[in-house]
């Protein structure tokens, strides 16, 4: 999957657990309309962290030198493009290293004390976020909305420590389901335990695309990265999410729309 559309996937289910949206959410974790925008980008941004195994992704520009050095090593560490970095294990690791950021804290005589690690951590999504997004031409442009958002967060809810760690992980986990519905597929949720079918089942029609000789799972109904399928799907979860801000705006300022009928 297209890095764009794992950033829109990701905005897209954050909105669909925490939005208030009738119908088009779940309401499985509800939050304020600024925890659910705010999230989105974080959400989105976290979309983007399983592919840190690739040297040409969105996250290996974002430093010069650096992010193509720190995806190279990642991409050893976990075997290589969509093996390690792409499994359960993963994102139960990001999902704590997001915890361990919301505990590294400041405090000061203005601000009392403050996330510091989720301040720096959000703006790290939120730069990835809009970069992938295309928002911005350059990446200090994108760094510099991300650190803006990153205060703004501390300074005007600073609840989402709480649903930070939350937002990592759903995010994560939307681009594992992303790249499971493409013709790559995943690794299998045990990795690196990769169990393969049985001899007499690799050449069975459905199953044969399924579950891969090499071990690999996908249900590639949207085809090869970047088809039309997927941009289709991509499309229409950016309209989702475009609704689902817009209603969140909203509610935000005391309107609600459905009153209003």
């Amino acid at each position: 999957m297209l890095g764009v559309n794992h950033a829109t996937s990701g905005a897209a289910a954050w909105i669909a657990v925490t939005g208030a949206m009738p119908y088009l959410t779940s309401g499985a974790y509800p939050l304020d309309p600024v925890g659910v925008v705010a999230g989105s980008f974080i959400c989105a941004g976290a979309a983007l962290l399983p592919d840190a195994d690739h040297h040409s992704a969105t996250i290996a520009h974002s430093v010069p030198i650096f992010g193509r050095l720190t995806a190279g090593a990642i991409g050893s560490i976990a075997g290589g493009h969509r093996y390690g970095a792409h499994s359960l294990i993963a994102a139960v690791a990001v999902g704590l290293s997001a915890w361990v950021l919301t505990l590294l804290t400041l405090t000061t005589d203005r601000l009392g004390t403050f996330s510091v690690g989720m301040m720096v951590g959000s703006a790290a999504l939120m730069c990835f976020a809009v970069k992938a997004r295309d928002m911005v031409n350059s990446w200090l442009t994108a760094w510099a909305l991300g650190a803006l958002f990153g205060l703004l967060l501390v300074l005007l809810a600073p609840e989402s420590v709480h649903w930070f760690p939350l937002a990592v992980v759903v995010g994560f986990v939307a681009h594992l389901a992303g790249d499971f519905l493409t013709t790559g597929g995943l690794p299998g949720l045990l990795w690196p335990i990769m169990p393969r079918p049985p001899k007499f089942m690799r050449r069975a029609p459905i199953i044969s695309r399924v579950w891969r000789p090499s071990g690999h799972v996908a249900l590639p109904v949207l085809g090869d990265t970047g088809s039309v399928r997927e941009v289709a799907l991509g499309t229409v979860l950016a309209l989702y999410v475009f609704v689902g801000v817009g209603h969140e705006t909203l509610r935000w300022f005391g309107i609600d729309l459905l009153g209003l009928f």
